[in-house]
């Protein structure tokens, strides 16, 4: 069989390589017209229309394997636009530099990193090798960024935190003199702001990916091979450990400490610190079995409700 694309069950062709991972997804794929499968050892035997099927213990995972062969990554093309701006900068001799960029004196850009149209790198900025970021990306002076890093459209790298001191009648703005860094092989979704510190360093640890519209706010310092999910918000100087998943909408509340390894449920919110290793949901967010036990219990208030009313009117 030879394919040519990847395609989802219900929409894969003869020229298609499609996966199947879990049952949930069998009646797609007993449909599927795919050429090639890439299927579970258990679910092996449900497709046997498929002419070609390749078992293997992890689809998803093998398709790390497959994407790159039929989805090849395309290599900087090394230059830099004629509309770019470019200050007294260092720039390794392979990388691509976008049209519109404007690139501030004093900072280096590491070899074949990419950077898009209509990105702004404040002055003093550090961006390692075999980076990408992508357009219309602004990364504030003094901001450092590691190897591989990869930060998507509209995200703002390095801004101001909320930070402000009442005095003299009015709110004083604390200066930020801090800086934001992100290590090796971060991913930073679309239009997520990620500010710097005010006086230490707001800190991603590497390995960690981040999602769209995400909030990280000044001093946060969060470990590495963590997951945040979109719309999540975190206040400054929050602490978060190696390995900790926040999903999407949840608010975590600043000067916070979260375990390494802990999760936190989509639209938590989090007020306290949270021990390593444990799953808290609910507002206010509390360990799962006792938020689960409390919804149980309010879920239970309007019968207990009407079964009062009714005892008051026998009385």
């Amino acid at each position: 069989m030879e394919v040519t694309r990847v395609a989802a069950l219900d929409a894969a062709d003869a020229a298609s390589l499609s996966f199947l991972s879990g049952r949930r997804y069998t009646a797609d794929a007993l449909a599927t017209r795919a050429a090639v499968l890439l299927v579970t050892p258990d679910l092996a035997s449900r497709v046997t229309h498929v002419p070609a099927r390749i078992v293997v213990v992890a689809p998803q995972e093998a398709m790390l394997v497959v994407l790159p062969m039929l989805y090849p990554a395309r290599t900087p093309v090394a230059g830099v636009h004629a509309s770019a701006t470019i200050g007294a900068s260092a720039l390794a001799p392979d990388v691509e530099i976008g049209p519109g960029a404007v690139i501030g004196d004093g900072a280096s850009i590491g070899a074949r990193s990419r950077i898009g149209a209509g990105v702004s790198i404040g002055a003093g900025t550090t961006i390692g090798a075999d980076c990408l970021i992508h357009p219309n990306v602004s990364i504030y002076a003094h901001s450092v960024l590691g190897d591989r890093v990869i930060v998507h459209a509209g995200a703002v790298i390095g801004g101001d935190g909320f930070g402000y001191v009442f005095a003299r009648g009015a709110h004083q703005k604390i200066p930020h003199v801090g800086r934001a860094v992100l290590e090796s092989d971060v991913e930073i979704g679309s239009n997520t702001t990620i500010d710097r510190g005010s006086v230490g360093d707001t800190v991603i640890g590497a390995g960690t990916k981040i999602d769209n519209l995400v909030q990280v706010g000044h001093n946060v310092r969060m470990g590495r091979s963590c997951l945040v999910m979109s719309q999540v918000g975190i206040s400054g100087s929050t602490r978060i450990g190696d390995g900790v998943i926040i999903a999407g909408q949840a608010g975590l509340a600043g000067h916070l400490t979260i375990g390494a390894g802990a999760r936190i449920a989509g639209q938590a919110g989090v007020f306290g610190d949270v021990p390593a290793g444990e799953t808290w949901s609910g507002y206010p967010a509390r360990p799962h079995r006792d938020s689960l036990r409390t919804q149980a219990a309010a879920a239970k208030l309007p019968a207990l409700l009407r079964t009062l009313r009714s005892h008051e009117g026998r009385e």
